[in-house]
């Protein structure tokens, strides 16, 4: 029960990592806003999930849609502690004159936009009430990039850098913000990001660039929120926590 008493918003947590960490969330105390655009999908969830669990409709790139999930939260829970910004998506790994426009402005969108939204809502709230947390999901890809993801490794060096400089600016009203940096995982995006079907061939190349010798797993980062969340963290802040089995070594 490490986060017994907390209130917590997951975006993209219909599935994949959200899902994962929304699941370690409630299984450790917390009531959880289960945050997706797939309404029907964020829905299960929540149901599956229980009555600490609900369910929020929200394209994330939206402002207003971002306040309206902040404010259904706080509604439904009374307050609001730890805020996980876990939507995201990419292109095809593909070589970077093949991406469009269209393509870039909604990775940035997603990845990169949300988080300014998600911060404008949420900060009034956690001045209001004394401190909160924002846990922001980059990637290994804004550290350690591979060739065929350009446009999507550069958006999340953005997260990367945003998180660390919310920190410093945010430190004073007691709100703590930090990254975490998953290695490519087992998740919807996997064929997105590999640029060729997922056979256990194709699997094994990219396996072979991480040193403890498998993708990750959305329990894995769960685990890595779970710690950053939790009150055992309350001196971290503007960490990029690698949760790759060595990949950026």
């Amino acid at each position: 029960m490490r986060l017994n008493g907390k209130t917590a918003l997951v975006t993209g947590a219909a599935s994949g990592f959200g899902r994962g960490i929304a699941q370690t969330y409630i299984r450790e105390g917390a009531r959880v806003a289960i945050v997706d655009m797939n309404a029907q999908g964020a829905r299960a969830v929540a149901e599956d999930l229980g009555p600490n669990a609900i369910a929020v409709t929200c394209d994330v790139t939206q402002g207003d849609q971002v306040e309206a999930a902040v404010q259904q939260t706080l509604s439904a829970f009374g307050q609001l502690d730890i805020v996980v910004n876990n939507a995201g998506w990419t292109n095809p790994n593909q070589p970077l004159m093949e991406t469009d426009e269209a393509t870039f402005r909604k990775i940035y969108d997603i990845n990169v936009l949300s988080i300014f939204h998600m911060t404008k809502s949420c900060v009034p709230v956690w001045r209001g009430q004394g401190g909160g947390v924002m846990l922001n999901v980059g990637s290994t890809a804004g550290i350690r990039p591979r060739p065929g993801l350009t446009w999507y490794n550069s958006s999340k060096g953005a997260v990367n850098l945003m998180t660390r400089s919310l920190a410093v600016e945010l430190a004073p009203d007691r709100i703590r913000v930090c990254g975490i940096a998953p290695v490519m995982g087992v998740t919807g995006l996997l064929e997105q990001f590999m640029g060729m079907p997922d056979t256990p061939e194709n699997r094994a190349k990219f396996i072979a660039t991480i040193p403890l010798g498998r993708l990750s797993e959305p329990q894995d980062i769960a685990n890595a929120a779970l710690y950053l969340g939790s009150d055992e963290a309350a001196f971290i802040t503007g960490v990029i926590l690698e949760v790759d089995g060595g990949r950026t070594v």
